[in-house]
């Protein structure tokens, strides 16, 4: 069975029509990704320079045989470097606990006692499956107003927009990384992810798991005061 290549208009007309709806359609691709960037202008810091915060929150980024790869760990260093600095009272640490064997949150509670946080600073939110579930449960189950966000340079314009659109007042910190392959797969990814932010905003869905409000937020931040 031959199968027949698509042609090419003939006329000037119809090419000319072909490329206007080629360019529509890349314009239509990459306007979220636009959204983003004008959204999020002038919330992105440095750990040297965010504004002073009570919470961090850090987002899962996966684990390498129970540790946390070393993008998750280059953003746990910094949340460290934050709270040795004083420049916040608490780490939220959000991920993916969805079956008995990946344990985000405890790998990063973890990671984060090693590296000087006291383990009663450090609370643990199980089921931040994507970014739109993480900061709609920092607001709404952790009661979460205002906090720094820190993940990679490629995630954390959407990390920001989206708990933005959740309640919660943000700044982003982009921390370092090689560009490797997962680097340049997590940019190309950050294309289709933000079409995906976009609709999460619109539309508002609950995530997957909500549950019950929970005080841990707010009761590290009552003992790390006087």
């Amino acid at each position: 069975m031959k199968i027949r290549r698509p042609r090419l208009p003939r006329t000037r007309t119809g090419r000319r029509r072909l490329v206007q709806g080629v360019m529509a359609v890349c314009v239509l691709a990459l306007l979220p990704s636009t959204w983003l960037y004008v959204s999020t202008a002038g919330r992105l810091h440095s750990v040297a320079d965010v504004p002073r915060t009570d919470v961090a929150v850090v987002f899962g980024a996966g684990l390498w045989d129970g540790e946390p790869s070393p993008y998750l760990a280059n953003r746990l260093t910094a949340a460290a470097e934050l709270y040795k600095e004083g420049r916040i009272e608490v780490v939220l640490v959000t991920g993916d606990n969805s079956r008995k064997d990946y344990d985000e949150p405890d790998a990063m509670r973890t990671y984060l006692t090693r590296h000087g946080v006291p383990a009663q600073r450090i609370v643990s939110d199980y089921a931040g499956f994507d970014t739109w579930d993480s900061c709609v449960r920092a607001k709404k189950i952790f009661g979460v107003n205002r906090a720094v966000l820190i993940s990679q340079g490629f995630h954390i314009r959407r990390a920001v927009a989206l708990c933005e659109a959740a309640g919660v007042t943000s700044y982003g910190i982009g921390v370092d990384a090689t560009h490797d392959v997962t680097w340049y797969y997590g940019g190309t990814r950050e294309v289709l992810a933000a079409t995906k932010a976009a609709l999460d905003v619109v539309f508002e869905p609950n995530p997957q798991f909500l549950g019950k409000k929970e005080p841990g937020v707010a009761d590290a931040l009552a003992a790390a005061r006087p």
